[in-house]
């Protein structure tokens, strides 16, 4: 990484499936898979895997958090990609531009790291 960009994932399917298996019920994953498939149906909604990927980070094993990111993602999908994958940028980031290159950049590699940890896990 290099410039301040921040990175974002890859997500596929079949990464989507092996999360739900890990974080939540096997007796709930029809239904985990069939809320998250209530995303990608506008035209406008972009980047499904990704942001199906942040709503699970988001919603951590719960359902009723699911559900509430579910609806948050159909609304404005941005509402579930920048707190799932750039947390640390969205705390600064009302003052990114007052902070020198190499913290922005450390909060960036920050925000890479706790996403790929969570999306890595077993």
């Amino acid at each position: 990484m290099s410039g301040g960009s921040q990175p974002h994932p890859t997500v596929t399917q079949a990464d989507l499936e092996r999360v739900v298996r890990r974080d939540f019920p096997a007796d709930r994953e029809s239904e985990v898979l069939a809320m998250l498939n209530e995303y990608g149906t506008e035209a406008w909604h972009s980047e499904r895997e990704r942001v199906c990927a942040a709503i699970l980070k988001l919603a951590a094993g719960s359902l009723e958090q699911l559900r509430v990111q579910v609806e948050a993602a159909k609304a404005d999908y941005r509402e579930v990609l920048g707190p799932a994958e750039y947390p640390g940028y969205g705390k600064h980031w009302f003052r990114m531009d007052r902070l020198s290159g190499d913290e922005r950049q450390r909060i960036i590699e920050a925000d890479w790291k706790q996403y790929q940890d969570w999306f890595v896990k077993r």
